[in-house]
């Protein structure tokens, strides 16, 4: 079926009461997995392109690979662009057909992140692209901070509503407590769900998105070590506590770290098993099939909140 706007997805889940999964990819692997796991589920999923990963594949090979992906799929599709800052790469990607792009504007004043936001916005509606934007910003795990300046970074319920007022867009991304990559956490994992609470509230029941939302499962860090992969002390964020975010008004959870885990983990347990094997098919097969029952487990997780 034809590629959907991000909009009439994250709509359908807030009626709903669950999550929809954004999955990153930048090989065909990658989305053949996501996908597949997608159809088997019967559930829709937001396909996640990176600007890096457009500049590793090609954005017009990206756009083909997700079409040809969508005419044999039966479920809805929405092909994303994740942490677009760059507006000439979003201008190309709205041009191209993708179906929802994020402005991640978030290291810029209040005043330029909302300026910036809402050109993209003017940008995107003639054509109905769905527009995603964040406010606060994701500290990562080795950063040096203190309670205050967590608190600094973290979004201001207040200030979210009156960005939502000013901009128009689709979904809002709150930095909420996540981070990028799979060094989530320093001590005890813990979202901000009051922050999350007064978020949804200000914003007027806005889908809210959860960033840096990877689980890093410990079966996966397992698999990871059994291969020779070194993550020491990788450590991602709950399910218990996606649940909870979902419940307080998250719709869209993006995961991109569990998947690399998994695939690496299957790429490199394919070669120490069979040493003298060169046929590419035949190590990232199946590495593309953990990947496959990986995002099928985490699509059944944020589709069955009650």
């Amino acid at each position: 079926m034809p590629l959907v706007p991000g909009r009439e997805l994250l709509a359908e889940a807030r009626r709903g009461g669950y999550a929809v999964g954004a999955f990153n990819f930048n090989n065909l692997e990658f989305l053949q997995a996501i996908v597949g796991a997608a159809g088997d589920a019967g559930r829709p999923v937001f396909l996640a392109t990176s600007e890096g990963a457009i500049s590793y594949a090609g954005l017009e090979s990206v756009v083909a690979l997700v079409r040809a992906a969508a005419a044999a799929t039966p479920v809805p599709l929405c092909l994303h662009l994740d942490h677009g800052k760059n507006l000439d790469v979003i201008r190309r990607c709205i041009e191209f057909g993708y179906t929802s792009v994020m402005i991640d504007a978030s290291d810029l004043p209040f005043e330029e992140n909302v300026a910036k936001t809402r050109a993209v916005v003017e940008l995107a509606r003639p054509r109905g692209v769905s527009v995603e934007a964040e406010l606060g910003r994701l500290v990562g795990v080795e950063d040096e901070v203190s309670v205050a300046e967590r608190d600094a970074v973290l979004v201001d319920p207040e200030q979210a509503g009156e960005f939502v007022r000013l901009t128009g867009i689709d979904s809002l991304a709150p930095a909420v407590g996540t981070s990028h990559g799979a060094f989530k956490f320093k001590g005890e994992p813990k979202l901000d769900f009051d922050r999350l609470r007064l978020v949804a509230e200000r914003t007027g029941g806005l889908p809210l998105v959860l960033h840096g939302a990877s689980s890093v499962p410990d079966e996966v860090l397992a698999r990871c070590r059994d291969a020779g992969v070194e993550v020491p002390g990788a450590r991602g964020v709950p399910q218990d506590q996606l649940l909870e975010a979902i419940r307080l008004g998250v719709a869209k959870v993006n995961v991109d770290t569990d998947l690399r885990l998994e695939f690496v983990a299957g790429v490199r347990s394919a070669l120490n098993e069979h040493p003298s094997r060169f046929d590419p098919r035949e190590y990232l097969g199946p590495a593309r099939d953990a990947v496959r029952a990986l995002v099928g487990k985490r699509i059944r997780l944020l589709s069955n909140v009650k």
